[in-house]
């Protein structure tokens, strides 16, 4: 899936220049966690987000640094923190450069942006403007939409079973010296065998549970210690 599939036109920008008092009443009026900082041409020069604005003198948050820090040499951090909690324009607290993606971006590399940088929204340029946003809430709005209801069809059992199987066979987690079976009864999945990890019985659940047609799994699953062969702990249960 690509990121014009999701993302937000009409995007609400603000200038560098802009005071952070309409920077704030922006996010405030139009519910959106970030703005994107354009010049006077268009074209983005950072970025400006809530996080941006917690840290202030007027909420008392600003950052304080003990005094002796400022004897290790640490005035300039401390310059930098009375800058960003007492500043009025926006553009001496956006962030730069700007993280930003095309509307031909695979989410893949959106989310992987989100995770490495640690940040919440990311701009879509095209041409050298920006022509859109893309959030965390857009990404949650996109998976209601594909998430499947509830009340799907009924399928079979032996048909669910086979589904099951074929996809356990297929994950690179599920361990050759993993030995699991099921049974499939009015779509109560009964998981069965030994996993040497805790983690792929958990693993194999989600799997189970997200089969369409599966109304309840019941883990039988023995977790067993991979060199010693002891027994670990008992199975789960039942999760509908």
């Amino acid at each position: 899936m690509k990121v014009r599939e999701v993302m937000q036109g009409g995007v609400v920008t603000v200038t560098p220049r802009a005071p952070i008092r309409d920077a704030v009443r922006l996010m405030l009026d139009h519910r959106i966690s970030g703005l994107p900082v354009v010049d006077q041409s268009g074209a983005p020069v950072g970025i400006v987000t809530e996080g941006d604005f917690v840290r202030r003198a007027e909420l008392g948050t600003e950052k304080r640094m003990p005094a002796w820090r400022g004897w290790l040499g640490a005035s300039g951090t401390e310059a930098l923190n009375y800058v960003r909690s007492h500043a009025v324009r926006v553009g001496q607290v956006m962030t730069v450069p700007v993280v930003s993606v095309t509307p031909d971006t695979e989410l893949a590399e959106v989310v992987a942006l989100m995770e490495s940088r640690r940040i919440k929204q990311v701009p879509v340029l095209e041409n050298g403007r920006v022509a859109g946003i893309v959030t965390r809430a857009d990404l949650l709005r996109e998976l209601a939409k594909l998430l499947p209801a509830a009340g799907a069809r009924p399928v079979a059992d032996a048909q669910l079973r086979g589904r099951i199987l074929a996809s356990l066979k297929a994950q690179s987690w599920a361990r050759s010296d993993t030995s699991v079976d099921l049974t499939v009864k009015g779509g109560i999945v009964e998981l069965l065998g030994v996993v040497t990890d805790p983690r792929q019985r958990e693993a194999i659940r989600v799997l189970a549970e997200n089969m369409p047609g599966v109304r309840g799994v019941v883990d039988h699953l023995l977790w067993v210690e991979r060199m010693s062969g002891i027994p670990m702990d008992s199975p789960a249960g039942l999760s509908q």
